[in-house]
């Protein structure tokens, strides 16, 4: 048995199914809304490479290591991607990564009820410790989008990937502990209830 299992996690702005090659057109679609793939500083697939990415995808789901997830709209259109990845069944450890989304989903609820479900879920059915998160130095948006959520700054980790042009990427480490999480789930909750 896989820890952890594939899972659909439903809300009412959105919804997470188990990634499949079958959301391949709708992704193809949701990431030409914004044309994501352009910005330096992500790595988000670009349409003539979504195919691939749905295949590394499921590739490290086979081995254990990665969750993958296909966000859908209210409406069950697709509107981006995000996972469990970096997946520690020992210590019982997630990360919530590789996450992007459609333009015209951002800076909606939709993503703040995302990460409450994908939360929600790791703390109090997995029996996580801590959620990571991960992203570039340079990606304000990713950072403030974090912080907001509530967790923090870990540290940071310096040249320690590589961007696809081969500049070296400073990667900021947050997280959210479950001690924490009451406080997390409370303010969660409370955002989707406010007018955005």
């Amino acid at each position: 048995m896989t820890w952890p299992e594939p899972i659909t996690l439903k809300g009412r702005h959105a919804s997470l199914e188990p990634l499949a090659k079958s959301h391949q057109a709708g992704m193809v679609e949701a990431v030409r809304d914004g044309e994501l793939w352009n910005l330096w500083y992500t790595s988000v697939p670009s349409p003539e490479g979504m195919a691939a990415e749905i295949e590394r995808r499921l590739a490290l789901q086979a081995k254990g290591s990665m969750l993958p997830f296909a966000v859908l709209d209210a409406d069950g259109r697709c509107a981006g991607m995000t996972t469990y990845m970096n997946i520690d069944p020992v210590h019982k450890r997630v990360e919530i990564g590789s996450t992007w989304y459609a333009k015209r989903v951002q800076r909606s609820a939709l993503n703040t009820e995302c990460k409450l479900m994908l939360m929600t879920h790791a703390f109090e059915r997995l029996g996580c410790i801590a959620v990571e998160y991960r992203t570039s130095f340079f990606n304000h948006q990713s950072r403030r989008a974090i912080e907001r959520l509530g967790a923090k700054l870990d540290g940071i980790l310096r040249n320690h990937q590589r961007y696809p042009d081969g500049s070296l990427r400073d990667t900021c480490v947050y997280s959210i502990i479950a001690t924490e999480w009451p406080a997390v789930k409370a303010n969660l909750a409370f955002q989707l209830t406010r007018p955005r």
